[in-house]
């Protein structure tokens, strides 16, 4: 039995929130599909999402050259994120075989990131870039990615009744596709707990988690997620090879 599956813990803190129903899902193998307002779209184990009607899939907060960032502020880490970033994206790409690939914003770390690409992870990336119509939503983090590399930049992209940006808007944002938070859910089971990222969904909007190496998470728990998801929220949490539903009550604060 997985910890996903077990009697629901008590909950590590009080919430004013009221806990709403699930929103409509349906695990369909090591997926699970959902629905967004009006529209279906597919949450993948790599911490991708597939929106089957537009052959488009959409990936969020690479965060590529994170750790030479770092490097050039004296702490060392080590300098593989960017090239375990892009295998991972490169083998969804050839598993969904998409017309359209997505960037959800903050794709690079800071705007030297480009400049600091080993060539061989440039040419990876480009090489990408022209399988399909490439995407750059412009994050908070970002430099001048499309100038460089190719692809096209928006600020806010429209697929169908879906709306992506970075970063989610405040309020009420019915087929909102967003990124920024770097969502992550702390599900306990079996005596211990476990924290991974997560999808995090109302059925009304959805933010994605991470797809980058080396980047962080905040807590779906956590305030910060209060004004966007007011009745509360669903985690679908990255397991290591599907995606687990788990409810509100079922989630801890770290």
């Amino acid at each position: 039995m997985s910890l996903l599956s077990r009697p629901a813990p008590k909950p590590s803190r009080p919430t004013k929130r009221t806990v709403r129903a699930l929103p409509p899902l349906a695990i369909v193998g090591p997926h699970v599909e959902a629905r967004i307002g009006d529209a279906l779209v597919t949450a993948l184990p790599d911490g991708a999402l597939w929106i089957a009607e537009a052959k488009t899939l959409v990936v969020s907060d690479l965060h590529l050259e994170k750790g030479s960032a770092f490097a050039l502020r004296g702490q060392m880490l080590p300098p593989y994120d960017t090239h375990a970033a892009l295998l991972k994206l490169g083998k969804l790409i050839d598993t969904m075989a998409p017309d359209i690939v997505v960037s959800l914003g903050d794709s690079f770390h800071d705007g030297g990131g480009i400049a600091r690409m080993a060539a061989g992870d440039r040419d990876l990336l480009q090489s990408m870039i022209g399988r399909c119509d490439w995407i750059w939503v412009e994050g908070n983090h970002d430099g001048r990615a499309p100038e460089v590399l190719g692809g096209v930049v928006r600020d806010v992209l429209h697929i169908g009744a879906l709306v992506l940006r970075h970063e989610p808007t405040a309020g009420a944002a019915p087929g909102e596709i967003a990124g920024h938070l770097h969502p992550c859910a702390k599900v306990s089971g079996r005596g211990r707990s476990v924290r991974r990222r997560c999808f995090a969904t109302d059925g009304a909007r959805l933010v994605m988690p991470a797809f980058g190496a080396f980047t962080g998470g905040l807590n779906v728990c956590d305030d910060a997620y209060a004004g966007i998801f007011p009745d509360g929220v669903t985690a679908l949490v990255l397991g290591k090879d599907r995606v687990l539903p788990a409810p509100m009550e079922r989630l801890l604060s770290d």
